[in-house]
């Protein structure tokens, strides 16, 4: 299971939807007349390798593709990135994989962030998960709470519980976001056996 969600607090930010795009999912302007920065709102937060399931905040999800198809890790093709330079805030890029194959799974998550606020510096973690318990998972965000400017997530991706019912997880997650600043939501449950998905999205701009 993968869940990935946008907020927004900038008009431009809250001006977004999620829209299938292949196999996976891109970000689109809900009213493209309100677009005024496309470089960090607009990317594709999913694709699909083989095998591979790629899920990430920003467009790095394009470099872990097109580099983990030329034979390269998932660590490898992050070096080549570093947190966004959105100063002073410096969104941390988040990004994970899963890998579903012959009935098994693994996953690895990575944040790539300033060093405690200082742009001139980026910190990276990688936490590899080969050996996934039934109805737990790992969740990892952007920031650690409100500030100015924003704190970066800090610790390792926290324990949630994965509810063997798409919809109710799909319902949870959505219900749990701030009202104001959700902007969509993206669920989807992978058999392991045959590797075949189920997808939700949630567009709170219709």
């Amino acid at each position: 299971m993968t869940a990935y969600f946008i907020m927004g607090r900038s008009e431009n930010s809250r001006n977004r939807v999620f829209v299938e795009d292949g196999e996976g999912i891109r970000t689109q302007a809900f009213d493209p007349s309100k677009l005024s920065d496309p470089s960090l709102i607009i990317y594709a937060p999913v694709r699909v390798l083989g095998n591979k399931t790629i899920v990430t905040n920003g467009d790095q999800t394009d470099t872990i593709y097109e580099l983990m198809d030329k034979q390269q890790t998932f660590e490898q093709a992050l070096r080549t990135r570093e947190f966004e330079p959105d100063a002073p805030n410096y969104t941390p890029r988040i990004s994970g994989i899963m890998h579903v194959e012959n009935g098994s799974f693994n996953y690895a998550m990575s944040i790539l962030k300033s060093n405690n606020g200082n742009g001139a510096a980026c910190n990276r973690f990688t936490y590899a998960y080969n050996t996934p318990i039934n109805g737990e998972g790992r969740f990892i965000h952007t920031y650690m709470c409100d500030g100015n400017p924003l704190p970066s997530f800090e610790g390792e991706p926290k324990v949630v519980e994965i509810p063997d019912d798409m919809d109710a997880f799909t319902d949870m997650l959505w219900n749990s976001l701030n009202a104001d600043n959700k902007v969509s939501l993206f669920v989807r449950y992978i058999d392991i056996e045959t590797g075949k998905y189920t997808s939700k999205i949630i567009n709170k701009n219709k």
